[in-house]
C-alpha cells in the first residue's frame, strides 16, 4: 500500500510538473493557431500535417498530345482541368474546394478530383457531372523521370472514357505545417464547429475581430468540444489568455475545463464567465488555448465588449429584484382574494338570515379565510344547534365544544 501511494503520488506530482511547463511554455513562446486556408486549397498528409497549397493556384501545367489526332491537356492547380485541339476546348471539371482535396496512396501523395465538366456526350454521366477529372500529385519528379526541375509537370494523361482523364502531376511539395488534430471541434452547440472544424480555427476566430465580439450584458459563453473516441484522450486542460490582463475578469468551468475527454457522442462544454471590471471602447482578446497531447495545440480568439463596468453581484441583485416583484404579485393577490373571501361569506350569512359575527374585521376574516381557521359554515340542518351562530373565537368549554365539533358536519373554508 505504502508503495502504491508512493507510485500514485510520483505521476500526480509529475502530470502536475508537465502541466505547469506546458503552461510557461505556451505563454513564453506563444502559440500560433491552426487555422484553416480560407482557399480550400490544401490538404492533410498521412500524419496529420497541413500542406497548404493556396501560392498554387492557378499554376498551369500542360501536356502535349503524342500524337496528331492526342489533344493537349492543362491543368490549372485548384481551379479547372481542360483539353485543347484543334476542335477547341473541352472542360474536364472544376476544382472542388470543400471536398476533393485529399491524400494519396503508394507513389501518389495527393489526390484533387475536378467535377462538373462539359456535358457534350457525357450526359448520361453520375448525377449529370458531365466530365470528371482525377489528378494525382506526386512529392517531386515522375516515376520515369520524364521530366525534371522546374514548378513540376504532367508525368501522364489516360483517359478512361470519353468522360473521364486521370492526370500525374509531378510538383516540388511545399515543406509540411503544423500537425492537425484531425476530428476535433468547437462550437456553441454539441453539434455544431462555428469556431474550431476538423482540428483547425475557422476564419473569424483566429484573431479578434469587433465584428465577432460578445456584447457586454453577455456575461456567460458556453462551448462545446468534440473529439474522435479513440484519440479524445489527448486532450488537456483549457488555457486563457487576456489581453490587456487587467480590466475584465475570466473564470473557466465545466466538465472540459477539468480536463474530460469529449467524444462525438459526449461532448464536453468550456463554461466562461467574464465580468468587465473597466470599461474601454476597444473590447478585449481573450486567448484560449486547448493542449493536444503529440499534436500542435488548438488556439482561438474570442472578443468581449465592455463599453461599462460590471459587478460579479450584478446576478444575484437582480434575482432579489425578481424575487422582491414576485413577492409583490403575491402579496396583492393574497389581499384580493382575502377581500373576496370576506364578502362572499357576508353575502352567504346575509342570504340565510344569519346575524354578522360580533367584533368580526376585515383582518380577522382574511385571516380566518386564508388559514382556514374555524369551524366553517354550518349546513341547514344544523341552524338549531346552540353553537351554529356563535363566534368561532369564543371560548367554550371543552366538553361543549368536543360534542359540537362531534355532532356537526361543516364545509370546508374558502
Amino acid at each position: 500500500m505504502r508503495s502504491l501511494k508512493k507510485c500514485c503520488g510520483e505521476d500526480v506530482a509529475y502530470h502536475l510538473l508537465i502541466t505547469a511547463i506546458a503552461v510557461v511554455l505556451l505563454q513564453a513562446i506563444g502559440v500560433v493557431s491552426v487555422v484553416a486556408p480560407n482557399t480550400g486549397c490544401y490538404a492533410l498528409d498521412n500524419s496529420s500535417h497541413i500542406h497548404d497549397f493556396s501560392s498554387w493556384i492557378g499554376q498551369p501545367f500542360e501536356y502535349e498530345g503524342k500524337g496528331k489526332e492526342d489533344p493537349d491537356l492543362v491543368v490549372r492547380f485548384c481551379k479547372d482541368v481542360e483539353s485543347r485541339s484543334r476542335n477547341g476546348y473541352v472542360d474536364y471539371g472544376r476544382f472542388d474546394k470543400l471536398n476533393y482535396f485529399r491524400v494519396g496512396s503508394e507513389h501518389v501523395s495527393f489526390v484533387q478530383e475536378y467535377f462538373n465538366g462539359d456535358l457534350r456526350n457525357c450526359e448520361l454521366s453520375y448525377d449529370k457531372m458531365g466530365r470528371t477529372a482525377k489528378v494525382n500529385i506526386i512529392c517531386g519528379n515522375c516515376p520515369h523521370g520524364q521530366c525534371k526541375g522546374g514548378l513540376g509537370c504532367i508525368c501522364n494523361v489516360e483517359y478512361e472514357s470519353t468522360c473521364r482523364a486521370v492526370v500525374e502531376l509531378a510538383i516540388p511539395c511545399e515543406k509540411p505545417g503544423l500537425r492537425i488534430f484531425e476530428g476535433f471541434t468547437v462550437g456553441f452547440h454539441p453539434r455544431s464547429w462555428e469556431i474550431v472544424y476538423n482540428g483547425m480555427t475557422q476564419m473569424g476566430y483566429e484573431a479578434a475581430h469587433k465584428e465577432f465580439s460578445f456584447i457586454t450584458a453577455q456575461t456567460h459563453v458556453a462551448l462545446y468540444m468534440t473529439a474522435i473516441a479513440s484519440v479524445s484522450g489527448s486532450v488537456q486542460k483549457p488555457l486563457v489568455k487576456v489581453s490587456p490582463e487587467q480590466g475584465l475578469k475570466v473564470r473557466l468551468s465545466g466538465s472540459a475545463a477539468t480536463g474530460g475527454s469529449p467524444t462525438t457522442l459526449s461532448p464536453t462544454v468550456l463554461l466562461i464567465d467574464w465580468i468587465c471590471d473597466i470599461a474601454r471602447d476597444n473590447p478585449y482578446e481573450v486567448q484560449v488555448t486547448v493542449p493536444i497531447k503529440d499534436y500542435d495545440p488548438i488556439q482561438f480568439t474570442l472578443t468581449k465588449m465592455c463599453e461599462n463596468q460590471q459587478s460579479e453581484g450584478g446576478d444575484a441583485a437582480r434575482g432579489w429584484a425578481i424575487f422582491g416583484v414576485l413577492s409583490c404579485i403575491v402579496l396583492v393577490a393574497s389581499t384580493l382574494f382575502c377581500c373576496g373571501g370576506f364578502i362572499y361569506k357576508t353575502r352567504v350569512q346575509n342570504q340565510r338570515g344569519l346575524d354578522a359575527l360580533p367584533g368580526m374585521t376585515l383582518l380577522s376574516a382574511c385571516l380566518e379565510t386564508v388559514s382556514g381557521v374555524g369551524h366553517g359554515y354550518s349546513r341547514p340542518e344544523d341552524v338549531n344547534n346552540p353553537f351554529a351562530n356563535q363566534a368561532s373565537w369564543e371560548r367554550q368549554p371543552t366538553s361543549t365544544q368536543a360534542t359540537g365539533r362531534t355532532s356537526e358536519v361543516r364545509y370546508g373554508s374558502i
